[in-house]
């Protein structure tokens, strides 16, 4: 375990002790000792009540310093309630595109009450990128940036960079734009710094970049980031026109939600980042799913009444039935986990699809054949019915194979009906399994014990 994580969960720890001792100044002094980013982590691994504890111990000016380092749901817990005012004095020096990702998050009216509090350039600022959906290039988009013309020499920009205090953070490009602000290319600070002060702008600018479009979809810009290893990118808008910037933090913050959203997709959470919501809210996120599983459970309780009679004279069935549709469940699943994935990396299309469903349909027909033949010796010996034994795998080959081709087609399908395959698929791919599985074995027992 690398030392910053002991420092953090030691001071985690301790802070817990302190707070139920009362030991405030205790805690001022632990805190004081921590940087912001490492507070930050403090205040969302502690429970709601703790948590507003430590934040009343800070200043504004502290809290202005951490408050950029905390996921949005956190803010909010800890911002709500606060008056608009107050919230514009926290959110002074938090990166506008933070900000408009915490106001999309609070009411209508007390949106319009932060707005009204802050000066008014940081206000139409925010107002710009509060016109953009939070999940497009336009509502990630920062909107400090540097620019210059590509008439000007590199030693007039020299002349210009030294007169602010600091750069933007993640600058790593000076981005062109002529008179009427439209596009044209970006300047390397590394091309700046080594080249000759009397050259122009435009005669060392890089002008094959593509910008990005304000309406993009945080996906496809996180592809390109990937794609092209960008540390920050131009954001433009219909009429080419420089809007802003997106930078790798950003990006990285993107990756990380799609991934947490990819893996409690499939459990059929979504991705709340914070770890001590409230119990209601977090009921009611998870018992839609719950609901939707039960009437699932209900369908392939159906199809097994369907052979009662079936299972009445030949009681084994009832002993075997869970294995054939568990053996299909988990073969469907890696299928489905497996083309999720490359549809959310952008790697999978029509054009090889459907020589991917073929490997997944034969690697299902080699698989079925093996356990098949497995499970039907074991049984055969285990119930001295051979019968039986036969009956169990051809089951199994027949689930195998519907798994395979589901999970591979059934991702594209839910997508085309908008219905996000990450968090559905698992569902209802168990549903096709379960009852496949239980028809395909009570149908050819009942069919064969007759």
């Amino acid at each position: 375990m690398k030392t910053e994580e002991i420092t953090r969960q030691s001071a985690i720890s301790q802070i817990k002790n302190l707070i139920e001792s009362r030991s405030e100044q205790e805690i001022q002094n632990l805190l004081d000792e921590l940087k912001p980013q490492d507070i930050a982590d403090v205040l969302e691994s502690s429970p709601p009540a703790q948590r507003t504890t430590l934040w009343e111990l800070f200043d504004e000016s502290h809290q202005r310093e951490i408050i950029q380092h905390i996921d949005e749901d956190v803010v909010l817990s800890l911002l709500s309630d606060k008056s608009g005012e107050q919230i514009a004095t926290v959110l002074e020096q938090t990166d506008d595109d933070d900000t408009a990702d915490i106001l999309q998050r609070l009411p209508a009216d007390l949106i319009q009450e932060v707005l009204e509090a802050m000066d008014a350039q940081d206000r139409s600022r925010v107002e710009n990128l509060l016109a953009y959906p939070e999940d497009t290039a336009g509502g990630m988009m920062d909107t400090d940036t540097i620019s210059v013309r590509p008439q000007v020499s590199l030693d007039v920009v020299l002349r210009y960079l030294r007169r602010h205090a600091e750069l933007p953070s993640m600058t790593d490009s000076i981005f062109v734009v002529n008179s009427t602000d439209e596009f044209v290319g970006v300047l390397p600070l590394a091309t700046l710094l080594v080249s000759n002060p009397a050259l122009t702008v435009g005669e060392m600018m890089v002008t094959k970049i593509e910008a990005i479009p304000a309406d993009m979809s945080e996906h496809d810009v996180a592809a390109k980031f990937e794609r092209y290893d960008l540390v920050s990118a131009p954001v433009i808008d219909q009429d080419n026109r420089l809007l802003g910037r997106i930078t790798i933090d950003d990006v990285v913050d993107v990756i990380i939600d799609e991934a947490d959203h990819s893996i409690l997709g499939m459990a059929g959470l979504n991705e709340d980042s914070d770890i001590f919501a409230p119990i209601v809210k977090t009921a009611k996120s998870r018992a839609i799913w719950l609901g939707a599983n039960l009437i699932t459970a209900f369908i392939a309780a159906s199809v097994i009444d369907i052979f009662k009679d079936t299972i009445e004279k030949v009681v084994v069935l009832a002993v075997l039935m869970p294995i054939v549709a568990s053996m299909g469940g988990v073969a469907g699943s890696q299928t489905l986990t497996l083309v999720i994935r490359n549809m959310a990396q952008d790697e999978l299309f029509n054009n090889n699809l459907a020589w991917l469903t073929r490997r997944e349909v034969a690697v299902g027909a080699i698989n079925g054949c093996l356990w098949a033949f497995v499970v039907a010796v074991a049984t055969s010996i285990l119930f001295n019915d051979t019968r039986l034994g036969l009956i169990i795998a051809a089951a199994l080959v027949i689930n195998l194979l519907t798994a395979a081709l589901s999970g591979a087609l059934l991702p594209n399908f839910l997508r085309s009906i908008r219905i996000d395959p990450a968090i559905a698929g698992t569902v209802v791919l168990t549903t096709i399994t379960d009852v496949v599985g239980f028809l395909s074995f009570l149908g050819l027992a009942t069919l064969f014990y007759a």
